[in-house]
């Protein structure tokens, strides 16, 4: 840039920062601050790691020779075995179990050795082949689960760095803080979204055991509070000091930054990879629900519904799958275009409740969030739940358009289904009493509209496993995969006498999903999007696994619901003739 263009850069920013400019103005110049921050190309990717997926445990108890087909090694399977056995971890289960039977297998550049007991592996030792050394080992949940490790590139990448999570959990606060009066009930509101950082800490740690159970207190304080603003109200809600202009520029300059991190230095997990299979499956004229539909480094990547996998279509496309798990683009593609469109939505959102600047505050803070981030340089499909949901609530006016986005992201996740209760009856709830002559067939009509829509939209995605592989396999495959999932990432997964509180905490979320669709009697925008945030976390307490990639399900609904009641600012030349 010459020595001109930076003298007229900064007198632009001078006006911005000093005098009182169009909103239009701001957004063209951050649209273009934001084309400048993305790089001209992407670098390499390493090989990607496996994520949620639980890796396979296998159940010989005999040395195995390597695979045909396997380069040869420098250990033979007896002598890996026999330095495997000297890892303390083999000796201390040795002890607790008794003998143990051994089982090495060749891995690129490894062995991996696994001693079972009892017909379960209880100690999983990793040699390097080169050296004859023990590069690591594992026991309990660590074993059969891969994320449980803390290995450095599964999840967030360089997002997890001290130097990059920091900054962007202090521009998310300060950027959303009232300094004028700084003891506002929604500041707390603010540090809990943060507070899930200390649980991802520890997760990175591969401290699971403390990890989960710290993840519990901001989702209670959190559905507690959405409930409170459900029924009561947020009050003046969030009222940040930070300009317009510059929550629209620092807005522009996040999302800069998190595609351009996305690009250069993300992984694909095995939701993303999932996606794009399904994707590449459909074009293809191919079953993707069966036991044997996903190849083997992804055999579980048939658990969605059918709209995930269309929505990764377009993309697959474009950019197709080759048919191994690659750097995926089509997956990078997909998750960036699912966080703008989520980013849009919510501007759009809050431009129709108080104009311009809400629409900017709630863009901003989903840009600055960091664990809207974490689903983003992951490139999962969690933010696509966040998008349908955030656009049904801006046309939540209409019974059929949020019947069908509603429709869409329950044959994405299925928990949004929860959400139907709420939706269906709209703004005003079935205890509210209004004028007889006026209110109670328009508000059948709305209701049977939005049903309508609802199911027609679920049977409309439902088609195609109908007809392959049938619902009965895609049943089996989906949901009830997902109820009798076992995990380590809840405290029911962990502790399963704690059975009994799963099943009230359940009772729980079932009441409030139906509460919720008599009061309360009259409820506006805010206060039905922190009701929806209420739901899906109730929903989610109850999962036999939950993570952090779940949190942007509900906090483009829980950050709409701290806005309270916001007076709408309309433009100086058009107020007078919208007011008469």
């Amino acid at each position: 840039m010459d020595v001109r263009r930076r003298r007229a850069l900064r007198r632009t920013l001078h006006r911005l920062f000093t005098r009182r400019v169009p909103l239009s103005r701001a957004a063209l110049l951050a649209f273009w601050l934001l084309a400048v921050a993305l790089p001209a190309s992407a670098l390499a990717q390493g090989t990607p790691a496996p994520g949620s997926t639980p890796a396979k445990s296998g159940s010989s108890t005999t040395a195995a020779p390597p695979p045909a087909g396997q380069p040869v090694t420098n250990l033979t399977s007896a002598r890996a075995i026999r330095i495997a056995r000297t890892d303390p971890k083999v000796a201390e289960e040795r002890r607790r179990y008794g003998p143990l039977s051994p089982s090495a297998q060749t891995k690129p550049g490894t062995w991996q050795v696994d001693f079972y007991a009892n017909g379960a592996d209880r100690v999983q030792v990793i040699v390097d082949d080169a050296s004859g050394t023990v590069r690591e080992s594992w026991t309990g949940y660590q074993i059969a689960w891969q994320m449980a490790r803390g290995y450095p590139n599964l999840f967030g990448h360089k997002l997890n760095a001290p130097y990059v999570w920091l900054p962007l959990a202090a521009i998310f606060l300060l950027g959303l803080f009232d300094f004028g009066r700084w003891r506002r009930v929604v500041h707390l509101d603010l540090l809990v979204l943060l507070s899930f950082g200390i649980s991802e800490i520890l997760f990175n740690a591969a401290n699971i055991g403390v990890s989960v159970p710290l993840a519990y207190p901001p989702l209670l304080y959190l559905l507690a509070r959405m409930i409170w603003v459900g029924f009561r109200g947020a009050g003046e809600g969030l009222r940040p000091s930070t300009p317009t202009a510059w929550l629209a520029i620092g807005g522009a300059f996040l999302l800069g930054f998190r595609i351009a991190l996305n690009i250069v230095d993300s992984g694909v997990i095995d939701v993303g990879y999932a996606g794009v299979i399904g994707a590449d499956h459909i074009t293809h004229g191919q079953t993707v629900w069966g036991l044997h539909a996903f190849p083997s480094d992804n055999p579980f990547g048939d658990t969605y519904g059918p709209f995930n996998y269309y929505a990764y279509i377009p993309f697959e496309l474009v950019l197709p799958w080759h048919g191994t798990w690659d750097n995926l683009p089509a997956a990078h593609a997909a998750a960036i275009f699912f966080d703008l469109a989520t980013v849009a939505g919510l501007f759009m959102l809050g431009r129709q409740l108080a104009g311009n600047r809400l629409g900017v505050i709630l863009g901003f803070a989903w840009a600055a969030y960091p664990f809207t981030d974490y689903a983003l340089q992951s490139n999962s499909n969690d933010t696509l739940i966040a998008a349908l949901l955030v656009w049904a609530l801006v046309v939540f006016s209409s019974p059929i358009k949020r019947g069908v986005l509603l429709a869409l992201a329950t044959l994405t996740k299925f928990a949004p289904l929860a959400l139907a209760p709420l939706f269906g009856t709209g703004r005003r709830g079935l205890l509210d009493r209004a004028e007889p002559a006026a209110f109670p067939l328009p508000r059948l009509r709305a209701l049977t509209y939005f049903s309508v829509a609802l199911i027609g939209g679920v049977a409309l995605m439902l088609a195609l496993p109908a007809i392959d592989p049938g619902l009965a396999t895609f049943y089996d495959r989906t949901v009830k995969s997902q109820i009798n999932r076992d995990s380590p990432f809840s405290i029911w997964g962990q502790d399963h006498s704690l059975e009994w509180l799963q099943t009230l905490v359940k009772a729980f979320a079932l009441g409030l999903a139906v509460l919720v669709a008599f009061v309360p009697r009259r409820r506006s925008v805010p206060q039905i999007a922190a009701l929806s945030a209420a739901v899906l976390i109730a929903v989610q307490l109850t999962a036999e696994h939950w993570f952090y990639l779940y949190i942007p399900w509900f906090f483009g609904l829980a950050i709409t619901g701290l806005v309270g009641h916001q007076p709408r600012v309309l433009p100086a030349k058009c107020s007078t003739s919208r007011s008469a």
